[in-house]
């Protein structure tokens, strides 16, 4: 199978700074990506996971941070990463009424990894973020099980697919197929080169809002359909950002915010139903679990230095909504609702 074309392969390179290698948020050394896709009829789901390095992730966390810009969501894990600022297992992403049943595989993989949880130590925070994929998924059927979440984990690589797989598999963007999407930006400042990556889960925004690269393309797409669609934003996106510079889980937070707005580039008005989070962690600090330290301390970035960091999570949050869309197939799901790719009408209108 032909891997599908991403967005700068139409000729659209978005903002200014330089892609990692692989323009992923795998180019972040250490972080790889997993999915299980769920493709049977009217099942069109699945789990995304997210891992911040290779090591036992409870006893070796990771700082990070949480930025929720419209609540109209169900995730788990996101109080105690906003009161402690450490990631203490993988970030799992699925649909809205599979959130507790991932959570459930989160905490059996954590269990099944440290003995001590509940016994000589405290419990485990797992964290899981959700879109709402009922219009292509039958969301009543809870496809995703304890199991899935585990084999995400196991099947995680540096190299990953985008588009309609894992979580991504029957979620929506701007009323076209979306899905899992990524992109990277490189950060060089005073001799050291940092690096800066988002994944996306797309399920939001209006037909005709759609913006690509500032060009008004959902409104060219209606235009040449003839018709305008009539279908509210009801969806969510979950962004997760990560990085290895050197950052508390305060100035994460103040990136995380820039993520608003590569999704407002995108054409996003951020409705009243839509659940838009960001996630995000540095492999850069790290927070032992069983420190025996008095004291222990972190590097941290020159907060003056911070701006190219704003423009990095902005540009790369855009790039990855734009390559969850074009990288997705057209999916036909439950009732025999179908949604279109982006690929397919800029084939038509770009190419």
């Amino acid at each position: 199978m032909n891997k599908p074309k991403r967005i700068r392969e139409y000729g659209i390179q978005i903002g200014k700074l330089p892609a990692g290698e692989k323009n992923l948020i795998t180019d972040v050394p250490g972080v790889k990506v997993g999915h299980v896709t769920l493709n049977q009829e009217s099942m069109q789901t699945g789990v995304t996971a997210v891992l911040p390095h290779d090591g036992n992730l409870f006893r070796d966390k990771v700082v990070a941070a949480t930025h929720v810009i419209n609540g109209f969501g169900k995730s788990i894990g996101l109080m105690q990463i906003d009161e402690l600022g450490t990631l203490e297992t993988p970030i799992v992403l699925t649909n809205t009424l599979n959130v507790g049943l991932a959570a459930d595989g989160l905490v059996e993989y954590a269990l099944e990894q440290n003995p001590e949880i509940g016994v000589k130590t405290g419990t485990v925070n797992p964290v899981v973020c959700e879109c709402n994929d009922a219009y292509l998924n039958n969301v009543r059927n809870r496809g995703v099980k304890q199991e899935h979440v585990k084999q995400a984990i196991e099947m995680a690589s540096s190299d990953f697919e985008e588009g309609a797989v894992g979580a991504g598999r029957g979620m929506s963007c701007y009323h076209l197929k979306g899905g899992i999407g990524s992109s990277s930006r490189i950060i060089s400042l005073k001799g050291s080169v940092y690096t800066l990556g988002v994944l996306v889960l797309s399920n939001f925004g209006e037909r005709g809002d759609l913006l690509v690269d500032g060009r008004k393309m959902g409104r060219e797409i209606e235009e040449y359909l003839q018709s305008q669609s009539h279908e509210k934003d009801k969806g969510s996106v979950i962004v997760v950002m990560a990085t290895d510079a050197p950052v508390s889980d305060r100035q994460l937070t103040r990136i995380l915010r820039r993520g608003l707005v590569g999704l407002t580039r995108t054409g996003s008005n951020l409705g009243n139903g839509s659940g838009d989070v960001l996630v995000g962690f540095t492999t850069a600090n790290r927070v032992q679990h069983f420190e025996e330290a008095t004291i222990v301390s972190q590097q941290v970035l020159n907060e003056d230095l911070i701006d190219v960091f704003f423009r990095a999570a902005a540009e790369a949050t855009e790039e990855a909504v734009l390559n969850s869309m074009v990288c997705a197939e057209a999916v036909t799901g439950l009732r025999q609702h179908h949604r279109e790719t982006l690929a397919h009408y800029l084939k038509v209108l770009v190419d």
